[in-house]
């Protein structure tokens, strides 16, 4: 009986998979139809507006691949997340918060602290691009300039002038007349800083908290229990009771809007 019921069971198995695997030789057909086709190419390669749409389009394509890195290099989330990271170094906590909750935290404080910036760059170049206002190049132009407004707020002047004399560039008239293979790099390099120095400020307090915990230890003689095991609560407590996380979040905003 154990057999024919093994049996019947495998045939009612594989009857379910032959009906699965017709109903999807079915409906991706019909899938493949649906889904709308996009496709880049020049009827008239010797047209030069032809040329140049195609062109733009890649380059849009480019730049979308590169988002990631365009948020990592001109933004605050670099600042963001590294502070992050020092607090849980700090804490003594290794996976806790996970990484998925600090990285979507410090892309929702990146967006609320480039939302003017995203702004004027959507109403003086996006849109009027897209009303056919202005050309591709006047709409670039008018992109960059929100953009170099805000990394030359928080950019040190150091960092560009190294970069300069490393490049072999003179010195520009004007801020906004340097160039964002500069800029980019001299930025980054001041966020590092600059997070690295709220990172400092950070371990402070819970390194002292550390210190006292091993001196305790150490005065009872329990010198073989380790003394990260008995501050880890002191110190989790001890960053509830000053409210951490929204003195850190008001703290890192406040340092980008000036």
């Amino acid at each position: 009986m154990d057999k024919l019921t093994t049996s019947d069971t495998l045939g009612h198995r594989k009857k379910q998979i032959v009906i699965i695997l017709l109903a999807l030789a079915v409906i991706f057909p019909i899938l493949a139809q649906a889904i709308p086709k996009i496709s880049v190419s020049m009827t008239d390669a010797s047209n030069p507006k032809e040329v140049s749409n195609a062109l733009q389009i890649m380059m849009m394509m480019t730049v979308l691949a590169l988002a990631p890195s365009i948020l990592i290099m001109m933004t605050s989330f670099t600042r963001i997340i590294i502070v992050f990271g020092f607090i849980r170094r700090a804490l003594g906590l290794q996976t806790t918060p996970p990484d998925q909750i600090l990285v979507g935290l410090a892309l929702f404080l990146t967006f609320y602290i480039m939302s003017p910036t995203l702004t004027d760059i959507n109403d003086n170049a996006l849109q009027p691009y897209i009303r056919e206002e202005i050309t591709w190049d006047e709409g670039v132009k008018k992109a960059t300039v929100p953009m170099k407004t805000f990394m030359l707020r928080q950019v040190h002047e150091k960092d560009v002038g190294v970069l300069l004399k490393m490049a072999r560039r003179p010195l520009p008239k004007t801020a906004m007349e340097i160039p964002f293979d500069i800029l980019v790099p001299a930025f980054m390099i001041s966020e590092l800083k600059t997070a690295f120095i709220y990172g400092f400020i950070i371990y402070i307090p819970f390194l002292v908290l550390d210190m006292i915990v091993a001196s305790v230890l150490m005065s009872m003689g329990m010198m073989m229990l380790p003394p990260v095991m008995i501050s880890l609560p002191f110190k989790v407590i001890l960053f509830i009771l000053i409210d951490g996380w929204s003195l850190t979040m008001e703290q890192l905003v406040g340092s980008f809007v000036k």
